[in-house]
């Protein structure tokens, strides 16, 4: 089982609003925002499209409000300039999203799949609540930007059929998706593509199909 390298683990749990019971092992810099390019993405008007930054560094993890218009509070204070972060801090990103921070002085094992989510036989397994994906039986970390597990999910439910690429960028820009471009799709799901093949080398997830769109090919294993 593979486990994380780092001695304090910072963990950032989402309590209430739209991503309440999400969970983000924060290893290396994260962007909240409203953006779907965003690392954690917090579908509400009040935040702004890059709204908030974590940065993880030799002494903890570092909080930095990228001059959002509804603002970033830490403990109930607005952040002025980057504040340091510790166990049982709250982090509001405007009043749309709370999180809770947390940490172990021990290594965290990544999860193996529960049982329940497992499709019998097959390679990839995910978790639409907790935005956890599996590869192989190992989870995938660090976890997928937003918009690469939206794109991810929508394949998923749609394994082995071909979705049009028009679908796939209603399903992970939203209301946001009026002009948004083929070419940001293709960097999208090249970037999705990377994160599975860091997984698991050995097979090519997500198949082109050239004049139609996207599919799964989410193998079966012994």
């Amino acid at each position: 089982m593979t486990t994380s390298v780092f001695p304090v683990v910072f963990m950032l749990v989402a309590q209430g609003g739209p991503l309440e019971g999400m969970r983000w092992t924060v290893e290396y810099p994260l962007t909240i925002g409203r953006d779907p390019s965003c690392d954690i993405v917090v579908p509400d008007r009040q935040v702004s499209r890059h709204h908030a930054r974590l940065l993880p560094d030799t002494q903890g993890l570092v909080l930095e409000d990228l001059q959002s218009k509804n603002g970033t509070h830490h403990n109930g204070s607005r952040v002025a300039k980057p504040v340091r972060l510790r166990d049982g801090d709250v982090v509001q990103i405007a009043l749309a999203q709370r999180f809770l921070v947390a940490t172990s002085d021990v290594t965290l094992p990544l999860s193996d799949v529960p049982e329940t989510l497992q499709i019998e036989g097959k390679a990839l397994n995910l978790d639409a609540t907790t935005h956890q994906v599996w590869v192989r039986g190992q989870e995938v970390s660090p976890p997928l930007s937003s918009a690469q597990f939206h794109l991810l999910h929508v394949l998923y439910q749609w394994e082995g059929q071909i979705v049009p690429r028009e679908e796939l960028i209603r399903a992970v820009w939203g209301e946001d998706a009026v002009g948004i471009s083929n070419q940001a799709l293709d960097a999208l799901v090249r970037r999705l593509r990377d994160r599975l093949a860091a997984a698991d080398p050995t097979h090519a997830y997500i198949v082109t199909v050239r004049g139609h769109g996207l599919r799964l090919d989410n193998p079966e294993i012994g």
